[in-house]
C-alpha cells in the first residue's frame, strides 16, 4: 500500500488502472501474490470501491488478477509498466491477447484440419463466399467483423463438432478491451485478411495441410502486428 499515492482526482479508468500496475511493479508482487482488499485501495487511491471493483474486473477480464471468493484477489499475470510511448493498459491489453492466440493457435489448427477434412460440398462453398463477402467489406473499409464472424463461424460448424465454435467464441468474449483500445479497432489486424482467402481456398481444395498452414500464418500476422503496437512500433 506504501507504493500508492491519492489520485489528484477522482478519475475513473485509465489513472486507477495505470497506478495499480504501478503499485504492483514497485511493491515487487509477483504471479500468485495477494493484492490489498479493494476497500483499501479505494481510500488509499482517494476513490470509491466501485471504481476500485470496475478497474479490478477489467484486469480479471484480461487475466491478470484471480478472484478467489471469501478469500481474495491474486495476481495470475505479469505487470509491467510502460516507460515509453505505449500506455500501460495497452501493453497489459496486448500480452492479454499473445497469452489468448497461444491457446487459439492449438485450437484452431485442430478445427481448421477437421473442417477441411469433414466439410460437405455444400459447406465447401459456403466458406468460400462467405470469404468473398468478408474481402468486399474489407476492401470498401466498412466494419467488418460481423462478416469475420460469419466466415469463422462456418468453418467450426464444417469441423463436425459444435464445441469448437462455443469455445473459441467464448475465449474472444473473455478478453475485455476498452472502447478506445487499438486491438478493437476496425484497422486492426487488417493485414492478416488476404491470408483468409489462402484458408478458404485450401479448405474448398480440402488440402487439410495447406489449411493448416494458412491458419497459421494468418495467426502470425496478428501476433507480428500485436507485438508491434506494444513495442510502439506501430502506431496506435
Amino acid at each position: 500500500m506504501s507504493y500508492l499515492e491519492p489520485l489528484e482526482t477522482r478519475t475513473r479508468g485509465v489513472a486507477v488502472l495505470d497506478a495499480l500496475a504501478d503499485m504492483v511493479e514497485r511493491s515487487g508482487l509477483k504471479i500468485g501474490d495477494r493484492l490489498p482488499p479493494e476497500v483499501s485501495l479505494a481510500a488509499t487511491l482517494g476513490v470509491g470501491r466501485s471504481t476500485i471493483r470496475e478497474a479490478l474486473n477489467r484486469w480479471e477480464g484480461l487475466g491478470i488478477i484471480r478472484r478467489r471468493r471469501g478469500d481474495g484477489t491474486y495476481l495470475s499475470a505479469r505487470v509491467q509498466t510502460s516507460r515509453g510511448l505505449v500506455p500501460t493498459m495497452v501493453r497489459l491489453e496486448g500480452e492479454a491477447l499473445l497469452r489468448l492466440m497461444e491457446i487459439r493457435r492449438t485450437l484452431e489448427n485442430d478445427v481448421v484440419r477437421k473442417a477441411t477434412i469433414n466439410a460437405t460440398a455444400s459447406q465447401r462453398r459456403q466458406i468460400s463466399e462467405l470469404c468473398d463477402q468478408l474481402l468486399i467489406e474489407v476492401n470498401a473499409g466498412r466494419p467488418w467483423r460481423k462478416a469475420d464472424h460469419a466466415f469463422h463461424g462456418a468453418i467450426y460448424d464444417a469441423s463436425g463438432n459444435p464445441m469448437y465454435g462455443q469455445l473459441l467464441v467464448n475465449l474472444d468474449h473473455a478478453l475485455e478491451r476498452g472502447g478506445t483500445s487499438p486491438f478493437a479497432a476496425d484497422n486492426f489486424g487488417l493485414e492478416s485478411f488476404p491470408i483468409h482467402r489462402e484458408l478458404a481456398d485450401a479448405i474448398l481444395a480440402e488440402d487439410a495441410e495447406q489449411a493448416v498452414a494458412a491458419i497459421n500464418r494468418l495467426l502470425d500476422t496478428v501476433e507480428v502486428e500485436v507485438k508491434a503496437i506494444i513495442d510502439g512500433g506501430k502506431l496506435i
